[in-house]
């Protein structure tokens, strides 16, 4: 038994085969959504920029206002009695240990954004940094 094969047939499908892979290919699912940066406008990508300033100055002054929390729990203790130095001592190391644990949530989650930011701007072009507030 001698087998013929069809050129046309071998062809069609190896083309058949070839769009099929190139279609569903992972390389080809993953460029097909573009990156955040690269459809940002440069208008929205300054507006980005004066949300991220905006975020850095209200943590800095949160940062204020703890530091005269604890400048007003430590006048306190300082002028208090002997009998009740003890439990203000406690509480401004209570305070001092909440804000710490606060604030260094809200610094890892700032720089994670902050990564983010740069990306995009890179994904923008060099040019895109220079007018960045940040």
């Amino acid at each position: 038994m001698t087998h013929q094969t069809n050129p046309n047939l071998v062809i069609r499908s190896s083309l058949a085969l070839a769009l099929v892979l190139a279609i569903c290919s992972p390389v080809q699912a993953g460029s097909s959504k573009p990156a955040e940066g690269k459809d940002m406008t440069e208008a929205k990508m300054m507006e980005h920029c004066q949300e991220m300033k905006e975020k850095k100055q209200k943590m800095q002054e949160d940062m204020k206002a703890q530091d005269a929390q604890l400048t007003e729990l430590v006048a306190k203790m300082n002028s208090a009695t002997e009998d009740k130095k003890m439990s203000l001592m406690a509480a401004v190391l209570t305070r001092m240990v909440e804000q710490r644990i606060t604030m260094n949530a809200r610094r890892a989650q700032m720089k994670e954004e902050m990564m983010k930011h740069m990306r995009e701007h890179r994904q923008m072009g060099k040019d895109s940094m220079s007018p960045c507030p940040m």
